[in-house]
Protein backbone atom coordinates (compact mmCIF):
# COMPACT_ATOMS: atom_id res chain seq x y z
CA UNK A 1 0.00 0.00 0.00
CA UNK A 2 1.04 3.58 -0.81
CA UNK A 3 0.57 6.37 1.44
CA UNK A 4 1.06 10.43 1.33
CA UNK A 5 2.94 11.18 5.13
CA UNK A 6 0.69 13.68 6.65
CA UNK A 7 3.55 14.61 9.24
CA UNK A 8 6.77 13.31 10.37
CA UNK A 9 7.26 9.59 11.21
CA UNK A 10 9.92 8.41 12.83
CA UNK A 11 12.08 5.17 11.09
CA UNK A 12 9.77 6.16 8.45
CA UNK A 13 10.32 9.55 6.29
CA UNK A 14 9.27 13.28 6.37
CA UNK A 15 5.98 15.25 5.73
CA UNK A 16 4.60 15.10 2.16
CA UNK A 17 6.64 12.03 0.83
CA UNK A 18 4.47 8.85 -0.47
CA UNK A 19 6.10 5.59 0.71
CA UNK A 20 5.36 1.61 0.28
CA UNK A 21 3.92 -0.05 3.56
CA UNK A 22 2.34 -2.92 4.67
CA UNK A 23 -1.63 -2.94 4.36
CA UNK A 24 -2.09 -3.60 8.19
CA UNK A 25 0.59 -1.30 9.08
CA UNK A 26 -1.32 1.93 7.18
CA UNK A 27 -5.31 0.98 7.26
CA UNK A 28 -4.63 -0.20 11.17
CA UNK A 29 -1.92 2.43 12.40
CA UNK A 30 -1.24 5.69 10.08
CA UNK A 31 -4.25 6.72 8.38
CA UNK A 32 -6.91 6.11 11.57
CA UNK A 33 -4.20 8.08 13.33
CA UNK A 34 -4.16 10.92 10.42
CA UNK A 35 -0.40 10.52 10.17
CA UNK A 36 -0.94 9.77 6.30
CA UNK A 37 -3.80 9.38 3.60
CA UNK A 38 -3.57 7.11 0.79
CA UNK A 39 -1.80 7.76 -2.39
CA UNK A 40 -4.64 7.80 -4.93
CA UNK A 41 -4.77 10.01 -7.84
CA UNK A 42 -6.36 12.86 -6.27
CA UNK A 43 -3.94 13.34 -3.11
CA UNK A 44 -1.06 13.02 -4.90
CA UNK A 45 -2.19 15.79 -7.20
CA UNK A 46 -3.02 17.73 -4.15
CA UNK A 47 0.35 17.02 -2.76
CA UNK A 48 1.94 18.15 -5.56
CA UNK A 49 -0.03 21.58 -5.57
CA UNK A 50 0.83 21.53 -2.00
CA UNK A 51 4.22 21.53 -2.65
CA UNK A 52 4.41 23.77 -5.23
CA UNK A 53 2.59 26.71 -2.87
CA UNK A 54 4.81 25.79 -0.25
CA UNK A 55 7.94 26.42 -2.57
CA UNK A 56 6.85 29.96 -3.70
CA UNK A 57 5.99 30.74 -0.40
CA UNK A 58 10.05 29.96 1.04
CA UNK A 59 11.28 31.76 -2.18
CA UNK A 60 9.51 34.81 -1.48
CA UNK A 61 10.57 34.98 2.63
CA UNK A 62 14.03 33.81 1.49
CA UNK A 63 13.65 37.03 -0.78
CA UNK A 64 11.90 39.57 1.53
CA UNK A 65 15.33 38.54 4.17
CA UNK A 66 17.48 38.97 1.80
CA UNK A 67 16.65 42.50 1.29
CA UNK A 68 15.68 43.37 4.49
CA UNK A 69 19.62 41.85 5.57
CA UNK A 70 21.08 44.18 2.68
CA UNK A 71 19.42 46.96 4.73
CA UNK A 72 20.42 46.05 7.98
CA UNK A 73 23.94 45.69 7.12
CA UNK A 74 24.19 49.02 6.19
CA UNK A 75 22.59 50.12 10.01
CA UNK A 76 23.93 51.01 12.94
CA UNK A 77 22.73 51.36 16.35
CA UNK A 78 23.81 53.64 19.01
CA UNK A 79 23.27 52.53 22.58
CA UNK A 80 23.95 54.26 25.93
CA UNK A 81 25.11 52.80 28.92
CA UNK A 82 27.15 54.23 32.20
CA UNK A 83 30.18 53.09 32.55
CA UNK A 84 33.32 53.52 34.72
CA UNK A 85 36.56 55.69 34.24
CA UNK A 86 38.19 52.41 32.54
CA UNK A 87 35.56 51.90 30.19
CA UNK A 88 33.65 48.99 31.66
CA UNK A 89 30.19 49.47 32.11
CA UNK A 90 28.31 49.14 34.79
CA UNK A 91 26.07 45.82 33.89
CA UNK A 92 26.13 44.72 30.20
CA UNK A 93 24.41 45.44 27.03
CA UNK A 94 22.80 41.85 25.85
CA UNK A 95 20.82 40.91 22.61
CA UNK A 96 17.24 42.50 24.31
CA UNK A 97 18.97 46.13 24.33
CA UNK A 98 20.49 45.39 20.70
CA UNK A 99 17.53 44.23 19.32
CA UNK A 100 14.91 47.11 21.23
CA UNK A 101 16.99 49.75 19.35
CA UNK A 102 16.56 47.85 16.01
CA UNK A 103 13.14 48.16 16.66
CA UNK A 104 13.52 51.92 17.27
CA UNK A 105 15.42 52.16 14.27
CA UNK A 106 12.44 50.41 11.97
CA UNK A 107 13.84 47.06 11.82
CA UNK A 108 10.98 44.20 12.53
CA UNK A 109 13.85 42.45 14.79
CA UNK A 110 13.36 39.79 17.60
CA UNK A 111 15.83 39.19 20.48
CA UNK A 112 16.03 35.71 19.72
CA UNK A 113 17.32 36.52 16.13
CA UNK A 114 20.68 38.70 17.46
CA UNK A 115 23.38 36.11 17.51
CA UNK A 116 25.56 37.70 20.28
CA UNK A 117 28.01 34.51 21.86
CA UNK A 118 28.63 36.66 25.14
CA UNK A 119 27.08 40.07 26.33
CA UNK A 120 28.86 43.32 25.58
CA UNK A 121 30.49 44.62 28.82
CA UNK A 122 32.90 47.47 27.86
CA UNK A 123 32.44 50.17 25.29
CA UNK A 124 33.21 50.23 21.99
CA UNK A 125 32.27 49.45 18.36
CA UNK A 126 31.25 46.13 17.78
CA UNK A 127 29.49 43.81 14.95
CA UNK A 128 26.81 41.77 15.99
CA UNK A 129 25.37 39.24 13.73
CA UNK A 130 21.38 38.64 13.45
CA UNK A 131 19.69 35.63 11.94
CA UNK A 132 17.12 36.50 9.87
CA UNK A 133 16.21 33.76 7.50
CA UNK A 134 18.08 29.97 7.88
CA UNK A 135 20.16 30.89 4.89
CA UNK A 136 21.00 34.74 5.70
CA UNK A 137 22.55 36.47 8.07
CA UNK A 138 23.70 39.86 8.30
CA UNK A 139 25.86 42.15 10.71
CA UNK A 140 25.50 45.14 12.72
CA UNK A 141 27.36 47.51 13.72
CA UNK A 142 26.64 48.33 17.25
CA UNK A 143 28.24 51.38 18.96
CA UNK A 144 28.17 51.37 22.92
CA UNK A 145 28.84 54.62 24.48
CA UNK A 146 28.69 56.00 27.83
CA UNK A 147 25.89 58.28 29.03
Amino acid sequence: MKVILQSDVQNLGKTGTVVKVRDGYGRNYLIPRGLAVVADEGNVARLQHQLKVAQARAAKLLAEAKAAGEKLSAASVTIRAQAGEEGKLFGSVTNRDIADALVASGFAVDKKQIKLDDAIRNLGVFNVGVKLHSDVEASVKVFVIAS
